[in-house]
């Protein structure tokens, strides 16, 4: 007995002292194959940089699928990375409808807010059930609030597939709510407004997106005639230049500024068309004349190494064009195939379009890439099934009734859009510039661009006089690539590649055979159960015959 109570303080006092080295030496392993639970050094950086308490609300809670519980789960587990790194980071899962409230009432509530709800099928004693859910989180943090979706919501995917996406985004998603809430905003993106670009109101959702990020402010270009030199100077101060949809020609003043601009490392995102349609013209009228649009822009991207054709893609992947039938109270919107708005999904692996949804295009023009020192990178290409049509030419609402045969589509996968990367050469080497510029360079330093070939990939729609989210299709309810797109685009070109990295982080997720579960369901479930009962049987008459064997 005395030995048995030597053993037994012995016990205590080891387990006294493994305590207290694992309160004071903390450390968590992760075991799995694609350290799913190991935050990426990005986030470690920005979740070490908060000093203040950071709240988190997560709406994901309540009647859901088996698949949104995985969902529900997973965003608890990172966020619970996310406290341990840094206690100030709290959070709290909350069911938004409350016994007394009206779903459809607490889903207008988070529309109106820019949340949208989800409509989702549950099975509940045998029957299939409508059930309002919301795949959202409010991060609060310093007096402002940002949401974040939870929900990555790809075109034709499955709920299975839909729920893998969202799962390898939440820690981008997280991480970049606290970016936004906490980074002071340094780098400056100047918009090109004086060239009939796309109206402000089309811009809006793609903008305040990019200002969460950067600084903008809206630069014009009238004062070049009279003091191209100031302009050109207050140019620089910006790191990069949005220009979207110009419709008017720059002149050779212009160019020069815009040139000598990249020459001292300035970056620019390029939306610009060589097409005169518009998707509008043809409500008026049920066709219209595509035309040739000179912007006076040919030889300058020439010389950086590509060439925007004056011819419009057809593609046979493409978005519907949505047409009413009918008449008076029994009008109805009916989709069509219509072969010049492209859904384009990435074919390469690339930080600005790995995990992208397919991006949605409108008349978009092919692009033919020129042998230089250029590094070229084609983000985005048409698919196999498509041609270019050549300018000018009519466009009628009549070619729905077209059925496509492959003999007519014997090239496809034009360059849509095209990353450069290098030194690139000034358009006005070797010529009389148009103005006097001390800092004239003929090789400039290094730097990135962007060209792609249609203006409205960065216009969201408008309905009842509000911006609808860049690539929300109101019709079916699709969301398209065209944001994070062309916010990757300004993340990689500005240096926040490491953002860009996290958001295309993958994780591998296993997943049972449903099939399978609803062939052999009871049967497996009959087994785990059983198999628990067997062990305790076992354990306890393997107990009573050592004590039997004891005694003897």
């Amino acid at each position: 007995m005395n030995i048995f109570f030597k053993r037994f303080i012995i016990y205590i006092l080891l387990l006294i002292v493994f305590n207290l080295i694992s309160y004071h030496i903390y450390q968590r392993f992760d075991f799995t194959s694609d350290q799913r639970f190991t935050l990426s050094d990005v986030s470690l950086n920005y979740i070490d940089k908060i000093d203040k308490p950071l709240n988190i609300t997560v709406f994901l809670k309540g009647e859901m699928s088996g698949e949104f519980k995985r969902l529900q789960r997973e965003t608890q587990y990172i966020l619970e990375e996310f406290n341990i790194k840094n206690p100030l980071i709290k959070f709290k899962l909350v069911n938004p409808v409350g016994e007394n409230d009206d779903p459809q009432q607490v889903g207008n509530t988070f529309y109106q807010n820019g949340m949208m709800p989800e409509n989702l099928s549950v099975m509940k004693k045998g029957k299939l059930t409508k059930t309002i859910i919301f795949p959202w989180a409010i991060v609060k943090y310093n007096h402002k609030q940002m949401p974040v979706h939870l929900l990555n919501k790809t075109l034709n995917a499955s709920v299975e597939d839909m729920i893998t996406a969202s799962i390898q985004n939440l820690e981008y998603a997280f991480t970049d709510a606290i970016l936004k809430l906490s980074r002071k905003r340094s780098k400056k993106i100047a918009v090109i407004r004086s060239k009939g670009e796309l109206e402000d109101r089309y811009l809006t959702d793609f903008l305040t997106e990019v200002n969460d990020y950067y600084l903008i402010a809206p630069f014009s270009l009238d004062s070049v005639q009279n003091h191209p030199g100031k302009v050109l100077k207050q140019l620089n101060s910006f790191d990069a230049i949005i220009e979207a949809k110009p419709t008017k020609p720059f002149t050779e003043k212009e160019i020069y500024v815009l040139d000598q601009y990249i020459m001292q490392g300035g970056s620019a995102l390029w939306m610009t068309e060589t097409v005169n349609i518009e998707k509008d013209s043809l409500k008026k009228s049920s066709s219209a004349i595509a035309l040739p649009r000179d912007l006076n822009l040919l030889n300058l991207f020439f010389r950086y190494g590509v060439r925007l054709n004056y011819e419009i893609i057809n593609d046979v992947f493409s978005a519907p064009i949505y047409l009413s039938t009918g008449e008076a109270e029994n009008t109805q919107l009916n989709p069509y195939p219509w072969f010049y708005e492209p859904l384009v999904e990435p074919k390469i692996k690339h930080p600005i379009v790995s995990n992208l949804n397919a991006v949605k295009f409108e008349f978009a023009n092919s692009i033919d890439t020129l042998k230089n020192d250029i590094k070229k990178t084609v983000l985005l290409q048409s698919s196999r099934l498509s041609k270019s049509e050549g300018t000018p030419r009519e466009v009628s609402l009549d070619q729905i009734n077209i059925k496509p045969q492959p003999e007519m589509y014997p090239v496809g996968n034009f360059p849509l859009a095209v990353l450069l990367e290098g030194k690139f050469t000034s358009v006005f080497k070797n010529r009389i510039a148009p103005f006097d510029y001390k800092n004239h360079k003929d090789t400039g330093i290094f730097t990135r661009q962007i060209i792609i070939s249609d203006g409205d990939i960065a216009k969201n729609e408008i309905q009842r006089g509000k911006p609808l989210s860049l690539g929300f299709d109101r019709f079916t309810g699709e969301t398209y690539g065209n944001k994070r797109f062309l916010i990757n685009a300004l993340n990689y070109m500005l240096g926040d590649k490491d953002l860009v990295l996290l958001r295309n982080k993958k994780i591998n997720i296993p997943s049972l055979d449903a099939t399978k579960i609803q062939a052999n369901g009871v049967y497996w479930q009959g087994l785990n159960i059983g198999i628990g009962i067997i062990l305790i049987l076992v354990f306890g008459l393997g107990i009573l015959w050592y004590r039997k064997a004891k005694l003897r």
